[in-house]
């Protein structure tokens, strides 16, 4: 199993690589973030020593017993660690303990929380961009970006490096193309404004079906889950 993880991580860069050069750009402007909803700590520490050093988590409960024993397990002492599930506003004081970004803001009430909370460190975070307008998916609507930047910009302990969405799901990843190429847009629209205290950098995209289009139309960071672990089990 854990050969299988080496010889996927290894498929994935690959991947990478070919979708950065068919848009002409360079592999090392994009990242991989490693979702370990559900994945052992065995198998993360093999991606650990397989150079893979940013993982995402879903839930606060799942990713404070991983991030505690990893540091002590693992052979990286610089790995990151993105929420990329929804946040609740009465687990903001966990998530700011214990993630270098948070990729799920979508509401000024939960940014006034977060920034309530980090008091003592200025959080990394991502605008969640409900990209599809689908009931189901959180994320402020494109239109509502730009004002709700405008308000978190105020925040001193909030830094607004970029956008996320999740696309719908479609089996074939062309597409999804539509969906990236309109995330785009959105930050070049968002980044012109030039307002004080947000990046555009970032634009968290793409997953283990369709990362590679996310990549061709400008991600920098994709979320590989199944591609690396495999299916998802309840036991691992």
């Amino acid at each position: 199993m854990l050969y299988d993880i080496r010889n996927n991580i290894e498929s994935v860069r690959k991947r990478i690589e070919y979708a950065a050069g068919m848009a002409c750009r360079r592999t090392e402007d994009i990242r991989i973030v490693a979702i370990t909803k559900t994945v052992g700590l065995e198998k993360i520490t093999e991606a650990v020593n397989c150079g893979i050093d940013t993982f995402g988590e879903n839930y606060i409960q799942e990713a404070r017993e991983k991030i505690s024993n990893l540091r002590f397990q693992a052979s990286n002492p610089k790995i990151k660690w993105h929420l990329t599930g929804s946040l609740q506003k009465n687990k903001v004081k966990y998530a700011v303990e214990l993630f270098d970004m948070i990729e799920t803001i979508d509401r000024i009430e939960l940014a006034r929380e977060i920034d309530k909370k980090a008091w003592n460190k200025k959080i990394k975070a991502l605008i969640q961009i409900n990209i599809g307008a689908e009931d189901a998916k959180s994320g402020c609507s494109e239109k509502e970006a730009v004002g709700l930047i405008k308000e978190i910009s105020h925040l001193k302990n909030i830094s607004i490096e970029g956008l996320m969405a999740i696309p719908p799901f479609f089996e074939n990843p062309e597409d999804a193309r539509p969906y990236f190429k309109r995330l785009f847009e959105l930050s070049r629209k968002i980044a012109m404004e030039g307002i004080d205290n947000v990046s555009m950098k970032e634009l968290s995209m793409g997953m283990s079906n369709d990362f590679e289009v996310a990549i061709e139309e400008g991600a920098t960071m994709v979320r590989i889950g199944t591609a690396i672990f495999g299916k998802r089990r309840i036991n691992n």
